[in-house]
């Protein structure tokens, strides 16, 4: 509580996360050669840049060992989305994720109760004392789990908008200073960039759809708002890889992957190697299919000004596609998809 009303220093909030950090165990992987690249997003509507993004960074030859997080709420979860892929597992050993990484280039699996177990119990404390708005505590709680998972180096997507969990910019921008602080004094490569959470992210929502469409953006077919999203993330995590000293030189490397395949072969690599079926690459009907396909057209001609990010993600939770609590079941074949956006 008084963390939620005073705030902290840079080096108590250094001192914070690398004390929960340390409360658990710490990933080496010293095994993988190279730089270690990792994202992180602060969620949102029909965000699945994860998915090709590491298939890309993967492709042009630098490892992405990606922890990451189930859904709650309006925003949709990176282990919720690939478990829509038959047989896809989300949990490996520690020496099973290094080896993956080291021979396939990537691996995305949820995190073990061995890291940072000390943000479960203050997330817990937190949530019943009404302090979870508090950025010092979103910042440590973050990155504890992120410098725990060994990587060499962060880029980190923070979302700003109606489908966010930080509404207003200025939040949004204090959440990025605290983050990168926090990365650089623990000894982390680490960038953040602000992007826009008005609207849902690419035009499918809900687990299934959204593997849909990520394949869909590693054929060359991607939404125009998704991939930039991706190119920009992506050119940043190239360059902290040293495969470009510049970032347009990245983009460009990271555009190659969609061309010769090579990005939508690493996917595919991942997608096998954790036992999930390589055949939905081709296939989209190897994964759940919606009983019921809805069309639901505008009463009147117009140009559409403002989307509700928040309530179009509260609509595909209902639905069946997102939790309202954490032991909610999902319905993996349910979604939206959006015909029209505001640009």
């Amino acid at each position: 509580m008084a963390i939620f009303n005073n705030g902290m220093t840079d080096e108590e909030q250094t001192e914070l996360t690398m004390l929960m950090m340390k409360s658990g165990t710490h990933l080496d992987l010293a095994k993988i050669p190279g730089i270690k690249v990792d994202k992180h997003s602060t969620g949102g509507v029909g965000d699945k840049v994860s998915l090709p993004l590491a298939a890309m960074v993967a492709a042009v030859g630098i490892p992405v060992p990606m922890i990451s997080g189930r859904g709650l709420g309006h925003t949709g979860g990176t282990l919720d989305k690939l478990e829509a892929i038959p047989g896809y597992r989300v949990e490996l050993s520690e020496s099973e994720f290094i080896n993956q990484v080291a021979t396939e280039g990537l691996a995305i699996v949820g995190a073990t109760g061995e890291v940072a177990p000390a943000d479960k119990k203050i997330y817990a404390l937190r949530d019943v004392t009404d302090t979870v708005d508090s950025i010092p505590l979103i910042a440590s709680s973050i990155m504890s789990k992120k410098i725990a998972s060994g990587t060499d180096a962060l880029v980190i997507d923070v979302k700003t908008g109606a489908g966010a969990f930080m509404k207003r910019l200025e939040d949004s921008e204090a959440l990025a200073k605290a983050l990168v602080k926090i990365g650089q004094q623990a000894g982390l490569q680490c960038e953040a960039i602000i992007s826009d959470m008005n609207q849902p992210l690419g035009r499918k929502i809900g687990n299934a759809l959204e593997i849909e469409e990520t394949i869909d953006c590693l054929k060359g077919h991607g939404p125009a708002d998704l991939m930039e999203v991706v190119y920009t993330l992506g050119s940043h995590m190239v360059v902290f890889g040293r495969k470009a000293s510049d970032l347009a030189t990245a983009r460009q490397l990271l555009e190659q992957t969609i061309a010769d395949g090579s990005a939508l072969a690493k996917f595919k690599a991942m997608v096998v190697a954790q036992g999930g079926d390589g055949r939905v690459i081709d296939d989209y009907k190897v994964m759940p299919q919606a009983k019921y396909q809805i069309d639901y057209p505008a009463s009147k001609a117009g140009v559409i000004t403002q989307m509700l990010a928040d309530e179009i993600g509260m609509a595909s939770m209902v639905l069946g596609g997102g939790r309202a609590k954490a032991s909610d079941q999902l319905d993996y074949s349910v979604g939206i998809e959006l015909n029209k956006k505001t640009r």
